[in-house]
Parts: structure tokens; C-alpha cells; sequence
């Protein structure tokens, strides 16, 4: 039998000779399936309706989600420095143990007893807000990093629709209870997740040519980061505010889009799930790949803050002409989604892979874009809880249609509008950063 290292090397061999499609289409489909695969361990417990007394004055299917979201947010601010600084030869090992510690707490919210599942779902989210960035580091650094990371990005849209039609399917076809419908559902894309993982494992790493042209990506050590963020706090700061945002709305419309869909009159319909995120991302992961055709990095950098302003308008108009009647339900929610995810998935890859090929070799550090993502989900997944507070408390008698439609205009015009503050400090800077280098005889950084 081969070993892995066999295997390993005869795999990039033939990745390195064959034409670069096959590359591009092995690499998303290991990746997609990969965070496929998380999503059953994640997101299927939300179609649950757990119909039981909450505590607190809580109520219990609010805490569960605002649980496994702690326990998500608690993630994404450890693998700051966990997912900068991994070694990458233990990246497919650390996706593998993380989940199945996931899987082994959706165990422990079956069996447990009602005031220990929040626990449970706190301990499920703890593990699987890493799985991202260990999953897109095999992907950053190319010069099809666009592309790819469209095809991961995917995962967003599709995954979450598919695989509660799965659990939902679990409840409606088979009779499952609905305290067990998650773990089997894990059970079901186990299989899946293995394969996919050892398939990552074989990708070769970034060659010279995708070094030159999107910066060599390395370990960051602590003052590495440091370094990094001080020195462009300002429209770090601005795009951090505003993913966290658009993460808080979108992690709503996800966790509670069996609420929406019924306030619409389809909640009896398990497949509308996948209806609406298919559609979605045929839309946007279509134009976001289009980014890996614009090679010069400031240009591209640039056109990722276009693509999520777009996003924000397209929630806007599609929500008020939702409102007027001028707009069916189903097609709102497509178009909404289409605006959101536009504005959400340049925030995962995109707009901070492109940031370290422009910054990174003018500051002659070791840098990732695996960094600043996990500084923005931090604040992100913070946004999260505080927007699942805030309909809580202050918000308790309103519908969760009518809220969810007024947290829309609000993230759509304030986070549009760090967004663009973002981009005119970065133009400033960046061009005046290179002026000074033309006036002192120096070779300017060049952006492709």
C-alpha cells in the first residue's frame, strides 16, 4: 500500500505538469467539500423548533444559537494567533480533531439534559470557528486565489441551505427527533469531510511564479501582527467595524431563516433552503471570480470595496421594493441574499489576500491573509451575539421578519459607509507611501 508521502509527491507532480485547470478544479473541490462537510456539524440544529421554557427569560432556541455562537466568536478571536501562526504540515490533522470535538458535543446536546444543552451547543461552536482559515490557507497566496476562493466561498450559500434540508429532511421523512437530527446529520457527511480533508493535504504549495505575484505567505510571529495592523489601523479598523456587521445580519438571516421563511408562508417546505442558496450563488461567486482576472493588486484591491458597496445597494433596493409589493417574497430573499453575500464573502479571502500582496512586501515581514481574517470573524461573530441581544431585549415584541427587514437598511448604510472611508484612507496612504519612495529614488512597490 502507498504511504501518504508517496502519494503526496505523485499528486503534485501530476498537479504541477497537468494544464491549470485541472489544478483549479481538483483545489476547489477539495476545499468545498472540506467546509461542506463542517457546515453539517454546524448549521442543522437551526431548523430545529424546540418548543420548550428557555431560562433566563430567554428563549431556549435564542440561547442555544446564541451558545454555539459564543463558542464560535470565542474561536475566531484564539485563532488570531493559532491560524496566523499554524505550521502547514499540520493543518489537515487540526481540520480532522477540531470537528470531531464538534461532532463529539452535538453528541452530549442529545443526551444531555435541557439546561445543559446550551452548553453543549457553547462547546459544538468552539472548534468550528477555526476551520475556515485552515482550510483557506491552502488557497491564499496564488495567482488563482480568486478563483479558488470563489469555489470555497461557495460554501457560504450552498452549504447552509443543503445541509438543513438534510436535517430538516431527518425530522419531516424519518421521524427524528429533533435533539438528535444534528449528530446524525454529522454522522451522515463524516465519510465525506475524510476524503476531502486528505485531498487538501495533497495540494503542492504556492510555486514561484504565485510567490512573486501575491507575496510569499509564511507564519506570523506576535510582533509580525503587530506590526501589520499599526501600521494601517485606521482602514483596518473601518472594514473590521463593517464585516462585523454584515456578519451579525447575515449570521441571523442564517440562524433563524426558518422563522423568515415561515413569516413568508414556505416554512413547511424543507427544500426552499437550498432554492434560495443555489440561486445566490450562482450570482455572486460568478462576478467575485472575476477579481483573479485584474492582476494589478491595488486595482483588484480596490474593485473588492466597489463589489461590497454594490452589495449594500442591492440589499437596499431589493428590501424597499420588497416592502412597496413590487417584489414576490422568494425573489426578495434571492436578491437579498445576493446583495448580502456580495458584501460578506471579499471580507473570507478576496479583499484580504489582495491586502498583503499590496502591503506585505513593503514592510519586509512574514504576513498571511489568515491574520486578518481572523481579526475581522472576531469582531464579526461579536456583532452576532450583540444583534441576537438586541432583539431580545430591546427589540422582544417585534417580528423576526420586521426586525431582520430594519437591521438591513442599518447595516447596509453604515457598514457601505466604513467601506468607503476604508478605501479613500488606503488610497491616500498607499499613493503617498509611493510617492515618497519615487521621490527618494527608490524602486516603487510595483502592485502586480
Amino acid at each position: 500500500m502507498l504511504s501518504h508521502n508517496r502519494i503526496q509527491r505523485s499528486v503534485q507532480s501530476w498537479l504541477h505538469k497537468a494544464p491549470q485547470g485541472w489544478f483549479i478544479v481538483f483545489a476547489i473541490s477539495a476545499a468545498f467539500l472540506t467546509y461542506f462537510s463542517m457546515y453539517a456539524f454546524r448549521k442543522p440544529f437551526s431548523v430545529g423548533l424546540y418548543n420548550q421554557d428557555g431560562f433566563f427569560g430567554v428563549d431556549f432556541k435564542v440561547l442555544l444559537i446564541l451558545s454555539q455562537v459564543l463558542g464560535y466568536m470565542f474561536s475566531k478571536y484564539i485563532g488570531i494567533g493559532v491560524i496566523s501562526g499554524m505550521l502547514h504540515n499540520r493543518r489537515a490533522w487540526m481540520i480532522i480533531c477540531l470537528v470531531m470535538l464538534a461532532e463529539g458535543a452535538l453528541f452530549l446536546f442529545a443526551v444531555l439534559p435541557a439546561h445543559l444543552k446550551p452548553f453543549a451547543m457553547f462547546l459544538n461552536g468552539l472548534p468550528l470557528g477555526m476551520i475556515w482559515g485552515l482550510v483557506f490557507s491552502y488557497l491564499e497566496g496564488r495567482k488563482t486565489s480568486e478563483l479558488l476562493g470563489a469555489g470555497l466561498s461557495a460554501t457560504f450559500i450552498v452549504a447552509s441551505g443543503m445541509v438543513r434540508s438534510v436535517g430538516k429532511g431527518l425530522i419531516v421523512y424519518w421521524d427524528v427527533e429533533e435533539f438528535w437530527m444534528p449528530v446524525l446529520t454529522g454522522l451522515i457527511f463524516m465519510p465525506l469531510l475524510f476524503i476531502s480533508v486528505y485531498a487538501l493535504s495533497l495540494l503542492p504549495e504556492p510555486d514561484a511564479e504565485d510567490e512573486a505575484l501575491r507575496n510569499k505567505r509564511e507564519p506570523m510571529s506576535g510582533s509580525d501582527r503587530w506590526q501589520l495592523f499599526s501600521q494601517h489601523w485606521f482602514g483596518l479598523l473601518a472594514l473590521i467595524f463593517a464585516f462585523m456587521m454584515f456578519t451579525g445580519l447575515r449570521d441571523f438571516r442564517d440562524n433563524f431563516s426558518s422563522e423568515i421563511w415561515m413569516a413568508l408562508g414556505f416554512g413547511s417546505e424543507p427544500a426552499i433552503f437550498t432554492y434560495a442558496g443555489i440561486r445566490i450563488a450562482g450570482m455572486v461567486l460568478i462576478a467575485l471570480a472575476l477579481l483573479m482576472l485584474i492582476r494589478d493588486n491595488f486595482k483588484a484591491f480596490t474593485a473588492n470595496h466597489l463589489a461590497i458597496v454594490i452589495g449594500c445597494g442591492i440589499m437596499v433596493v431589493s428590501t424597499g421594493l420588497f416592502q412597496q409589493g413590487s417584489l414576490d417574497s422568494k425573489v426578495w430573499m434571492v436578491a437579498l441574499g445576493t446583495g448580502l453575500y456580495l458584501a460578506y464573502i471579499p471580507f473570507n479571502c478576496f479583499l484580504f489576500d489582495r491586502f498583503v500582496a499590496v502591503a506585505g512586501p513593503t514592510m519586509g515581514i512574514s504576513a498571511n491573509a489568515g491574520f486578518l481574517i481572523y481579526l475581522a470573524d472576531s469582531a464579526g461573530y461579536t456583532g452576532s451575539v450583540g444583534l441576537l441581544l438586541v432583539k431580545h431585549f430591546y427589540a422582544p415584541d417585534i417580528s423576526w421578519l420586521h426586525f431582520f427587514i430594519e437591521s438591513i437598511y442599518v447595516t447596509a448604510f453604515v457598514g457601505g459607509g466604513l467601506v468607503v472611508s476604508s478605501w479613500l484612507y488606503f488610497q491616500w496612504k498607499w499613493h503617498l507611501q509611493w510617492q515618497q519612495q519615487a521621490g527618494n529614488n527608490e524602486i516603487p512597490q510595483p502592485l502586480n
